[in-house]
């Protein structure tokens, strides 16, 4: 059996094309072009670029695991928000004495009377160990909630309200002070990482970048394992799961493989996330982020990889100018977009942009 191609060499042109443009036209755009020229990149734009690659990468998980399994998740915002949270507590960290109460607890802490660091804090001092622990719990969590779930064959609708429970149970959680996570304020006012201030333009640049990274390494990642034997498995799971164990296969271990996967991209996103943005409360687990999630992906595309990244960029910018120039109708314009791509384009724009560039063909 011959090994399926990763991409065409028109996809590794157009791949190589959309890198170039990130790593190289970013950099340009902000550094060499003068303020005040029409073709500026402000460090606003730089953050908003890096925020949607997150956001994208959060797009491209629900795909592996809705798109691909036909598993609808509306919780994912929770692996998110723990991976920003893991790195929060590093940012939070190295402020120091430069705190507001000139202490090397964080404030919160402070003001709380706290005397000493909770057990969970111990790491918290270390870059590499608070890297590992904010990939490595969303993980845990995501395996043993999955183990549970995919062994009592819980599915659909049944499913999706679970992962919403969940997500709610650890918003409402997080938002206690006794559990030293900052209460419903969260974490904020970071002032550097690995030593280097967080806002100097380089460091802003420099997330910026690597949160394009890490969106291409997931892209990647996530198309060599659709396209291959595993990637068919996926599909049987979606479309003939009780077929699929007459086989003789155990869809239980591509399910939860997958799904611990999608945890582990989210997380890596609030990871890149928070330093970007400067905060992480407990609303990033509301329902209703996760569900923004879930319509990044349909309003792209399901089952496209491309699709959703399109849709996390395409609906994230909408969000940017309407929340600007009319705040109040936001909701409503999602809304009906979610509707109108639910009714008239199913397979999202990239169906759509598929559809115009066939019917132009001669």
């Amino acid at each position: 059996m011959s090994t399926p191609r990763l991409l065409s060499p028109r996809g590794w042109a157009v791949l190589a094309a959309l890198a170039a443009v990130w790593l190289l036209g970013v950099p340009l755009l902000h550094l060499a072009v003068p303020a005040g020229h029409p073709l500026h990149l402000s460090e606003f734009y730089v953050g908003l670029l890096g925020k949607f690659a997150c956001y994208a990468i959060c797009a491209l998980a629900i795909d592996l695991i809705w798109g691909f399994t036909g598993i609808l998740s509306l919780g994912h915002g929770l692996f998110f928000a723990l991976g920003g949270y893991g790195m929060g507590m590093y940012l939070m960290r190295q402020i120091g004495r430069e705190g507001q109460y000139g202490s090397e607890l964080p404030d919160f802490m402070v003001f709380l009377n706290w005397q000493e660091l909770p057990w969970h804090w111990a790491l918290s001092d270390s870059l590499p160990a608070q890297l590992f622990l904010a990939l490595a719990v969303p993980g845990a969590l995501a395996a043993l909630f999955g183990w549970f779930a995919f062994r009592s064959r819980i599915q659909g609708v049944y499913f999706s309200i679970i992962t919403q429970a969940l997500t709610v149970a650890a918003m409402l959680l997080f938002f206690r002070n006794e559990t030293g996570f900052g209460g419903n304020n969260g974490f904020t006012d970071f002032k550097r990482l690995a030593g280097i201030s967080l806002q100097l333009p380089a460091m802003k640049l420099a997330l910026c970048l690597a949160s394009g990274l890490a969106l291409l390494g997931c892209y990647l990642l996530a198309r060599w394992l659709t396209q291959g034997r595993y990637g068919r498995l996926l599909l049987a799971v979606r479309d003939a799961e009780s077929r699929l164990r007459f086989c003789g296969y155990d869809p239980v271990a591509y399910k939860l493989s997958i799904w611990v996967l999608s945890a582990l991209m989210c997380a890596l996103a609030g990871v890149l996330y928070v330093p970007q943005v400067g905060i992480i409360n407990p609303s990033e687990m509301s329902p209703a982020a996760s569900i923004e999630m879930a319509i990044w992906a349909a309003v792209g595309g399901r089952g496209t990889l491309i699709g959703p990244i399109l849709g996390a960029f395409f609906v994230n910018g909408g969000k940017s100018v309407f929340t600007a120039w009319l705040p109040e109708v936001w909701l409503f314009v999602l809304g009906g977009l979610f509707i109108a791509v639910t009714l008239f384009l199913p397979r999202g724009l990239i169906g759509l942009i598929g559809a115009l560039s066939r019917k132009e063909r001669p």
